[in-house]
C-alpha cells in the first residue's frame, strides 16, 4: 500500500482516543491525513466524501453502531479499504461477529501504544489481527457462552440490528420512490454515502434490490418512526 497519500478514518465517540489513534497513524504508520467521526452515521458520511480512504477504524460502542453488522456494508462498498475494530469489548461474540462482517482486524483498547501500533501494522500489511485471547477458551468461558446461546432473542422493541437515524431517512425517501441522486440532494449527502446506507438497509431487511427494500420498509419494523420524511 502506498504511503504518500494514505488517508485514515478513526470513528469513535471519544475525542481523546480519536486523537491518540490519529497520532499513531500519522507519526508511526505514515498516513498523510486522518479524518475523525464520532458516530456511525458521521463515519459513513466521511467515507462517502473520502473514497480514497485506505484504512477505517471503528469503535463498537459509538452511537449508531450497536453491532458490527453495519461494517459489512462498508466492506462491500469499499473493498480496497482496510477495515478494523478498536474496541473496549473483549467479548468473544463481538470479536466473531466483527470477523464475520469481514473486518481485517479486531484490537482491544487496553493494548499498549506499542502493541496497538504493531497490530495496526499487521492489518495494513495485509494480514488479519485478532486478540490472542480468542484462542484461549477455558471451561468457564464455554459454559458462559452456552448460557448466552440459550438466551431468548431480543424483544421486538429492542432490535439487535437497528437502522441508524440517517439510514431511516434514506429509507423514508426510498419508499417515496426517490433515486440515489435525489436522496443525496434531499439529505445533503454524497451519492457514495447514500450507496453505503443503501447497502446497510439491504442487509437489515435481507433483500438485494431497491424495490424489495422499499416494500419491506413500508411495513412495520422494530425501530421505524411513525412519520416519514415529507417529499
Amino acid at each position: 500500500m502506498e504511503t504518500s497519500m494514505r488517508v485514515g478514518l478513526v470513528a469513535d465517540d471519544d475525542a481523546y482516543f480519536r486523537m491518540a489513534v490519529g497520532t499513531i497513524l500519522t507519526r508511526q504508520l505514515g498516513f498523510s491525513r486522518v479524518v475523525e467521526a464520532a458516530s456511525l452515521d458521521e463515519a459513513l458520511d466521511c467515507l462517502g466524501d473520502n473514497v480514497e480512504t485506505s484504512a477505517a477504524l471503528f469503535d463498537l460502542a459509538m452511537p449508531g453502531m450497536r453491532t458490527p453488522t453495519n461494517l459489512r456494508a462498508v466492506r462491500e462498498c469499499f473493498p480496497q479499504t482496510r477495515v478494523a475494530v478498536i474496541s473496549g469489548s473483549s467479548s468473544r461474540r463481538d470479536i466473531l461477529l466483527a470477523l464475520e462482517a469481514g473486518v481485517h482486524g479486531y484490537m482491544l483498547k487496553s493494548l499498549s501504544i506499542g502493541d496497538l501500533t504493531n497490530a495496526l501494522q499487521t492489518v495494513f500489511a495485509g494480514s488479519i489481527y485478532v486478540p490472542p485471547s480468542l484462542a484461549e477458551v477455558d471451561l468457564a468461558q464455554e459454559e458462559a457462552m452456552g448460557e448466552i446461546a440459550e438466551e431468548p432473542p431480543a424483544a421486538p422493541h429492542e432490535p439487535v440490528h437497528a437502522l441508524t437515524p440517517r439510514q431511516q431517512n434514506v429509507l423514508d425517501l426510498l419508499i417515496q420512490g426517490k433515486s440515489n441522486k435525489e436522496i443525496a440532494l434531499a439529505l445533503g449527502l454524497g451519492e457514495g454515502t447514500v450507496k453505503i446506507h443503501m447497502a446497510a438497509i439491504f442487509r437489515y431487511f435481507g433483500v438485494n434490490n431497491r424495490a424489495a427494500a422499499a416494500v419491506a420498509g413500508a411495513r412495520p419494523y422494530p425501530n421505524r418512526r411513525r412519520l416519514l420524511l415529507s417529499a
